[in-house]
């Protein structure tokens, strides 16, 4: 490993160790789906969760979890051939949604929606089955950022992705351990790892996607201000109520405090084990700004 994929696989691990921090994200002998695409993002993540495994004062388990859904040219040997040489514990789980998601959606229609429903229903039907108490994606900060811009542009609703998020029937709980990590940065570890990426190939196949206007709009706006996607990461975490203009939260007396969504952490044990644990990392390589 080169001393600058040192430095940032450091500085990714840090981010990790912050994310699980703030947001309670592990915790004492938990234990871990890791949902395992084969894209660089959900390969970097299980590796960073693994190295941080060793690091921590207190155990928790990985399973690497990989949802083969029948799209031709899948190559799964090759990710199968890398969780055995890396030693991690996994499982592949095979359901033919490929079949399911180009029958159901019409020509025009994106295939992301559908598709990401299947799979995440799949992960919680496997997670209840080995046990698993969180289910970690490898949703990144421009993840969040772009779907904030998605969901203001598109839908009318001000929300992005949660670090951490209970599922509507409380049985799983999902983690998003990326949310501080640059989308940059990811693909410059994957790259130097040489993790066993695998595109999707379905997907890739739609063009004029609104989450790839999205990023053409904050590159251009990045290109005036190198600081807009970490800026709006920091918004994120910024948030004043009292500016906005929902009706449930004016409807609060004074003193009152807003309603605690499901997807807003709890402190477990260990925090304080984990504190120490990101406070050293932290000292050797995380940034003070996001950029």
């Amino acid at each position: 490993m080169t001393p600058s994929a040192r430095r940032l696989e450091k500085r990714l691990i840090a981010l990790v160790a912050e994310a699980s921090l703030e947001f309670g994200l592990l915790a004492p002998h938990d234990r871990v789906l890791v949902a395992v695409s084969g894209g660089k993002d959900s390969l970097a993540m299980l590796r960073l969760l693994g190295l941080l495994a060793r690091r921590t004062p207190f155990p928790f388990s990985l399973m690497a979890v990989t949802v083969d859904q029948g799209q031709p040219g899948f190559d799964r040997a090759r990710l199968t051939s890398h969780f055995e040489t890396e030693g991690f514990d996994y499982r592949i789980i095979e359901e033919d949604t490929y079949s399911v998601v180009k029958e159901k959606i019409l020509p025009g229609q994106t295939y992301c929606s559908l598709c990401s429903r299947l799979r995440r229903g799949i992960l919680y039907t496997t997670a209840a089955r080995f046990g698993m108490t969180k289910i970690a994606l490898g949703h990144h900060r421009d993840d969040a950022t772009e779907t904030l811009l998605l969901n203001i542009l598109y839908s009318g609703q001000l929300k992005a992705m949660p670090a951490r998020l209970t599922s509507d029937d409380g049985r799983n709980t999902v983690i998003r351990p990326l949310i501080y990590c640059a989308d940059r940065d990811l693909r410059h570890y994957a790259e130097s790892m040489a993790l066993p990426v695998l595109p999707c190939g379905l997907c890739s196949q739609q063009p004029n996607l609104k989450r790839q206007r999205i990023k053409r709009l904050i590159d251009h706006l990045e290109s005036d201000n190198p600081h807009v996607r970490g800026n709006m990461l920091s918004a994120l975490r910024n948030v004043r109520t009292a500016h906005l203009l929902d009706p449930d939260l004016h409807a609060l007396r004074p003193g009152d405090s807003p309603p605690v969504p499901s997807e807003a952490p709890r402190s477990s044990p260990g925090h304080a084990a984990m504190a120490s644990t990101t406070t050293s990392v932290s000292a050797h390589g995380a940034p003070k700004h996001r950029e």
